[in-house]
């Protein structure tokens, strides 16, 4: 995985997730200089970052300042660039529905850093529930930054 420069984690809106997941990456000082971007899969029109989501990145030290979501598009799949997803059913989506998408840069984030189970949804959720998701991707993505550098 060294020729990776770019990773963008993708899901639902846009909104929570991903864009969690993308602000955990840059939070972690890798020597690899990997863009890292959160993607939505149906995304109408730009949103602002869940205000749980906020909520929690901030409790932890991570301040992700004027996000607003973005639709994962044909373009965002280039050469050296990984998209990753937080549940199957994304995945199969994208593989579907994006000319530019294939198995190899296509990706979901458990089965790729050897997790068992796929990031659960915490949309509309407790505090608590948004709080374990951030616990668990963060230990996924440590995984991941490991998984990059071989």
């Amino acid at each position: 995985m060294n020729s990776i420069n770019r990773v963008i984690f993708a899901s639902g809106s846009g909104t929570s997730r991903a864009p969690m997941a993308a602000a955990i990456f840059n939070s972690i000082d890798d020597k690899r200089p990997i863009i890292c971007e959160a993607r939505g899969l149906i995304v109408q029109f730009p949103e602002p970052l869940n205000q749980k989501i906020e909520a929690v990145l901030i409790s932890n030290g991570i301040e992700l300042k004027d996000y607003s979501s973005k639709q994962l598009m044909d373009s965002d799949f280039t050469e050296n660039t990984l998209v990753i997803t937080m549940e199957e059913a994304q995945r199969q989506r994208i593989l579907e529905e994006y000319a530019n998408a294939t198995e190899e840069n296509t990706r979901l984030l458990n089965e790729l850093v050897g997790d068992e189970l796929e990031v659960m949804d915490p949309y509309g959720g407790s505090m608590q529930t948004y709080g374990l998701c951030y616990e668990v991707l963060k230990a996924s993505i440590e995984k991941l930054m490991k998984v990059l550098a071989a």
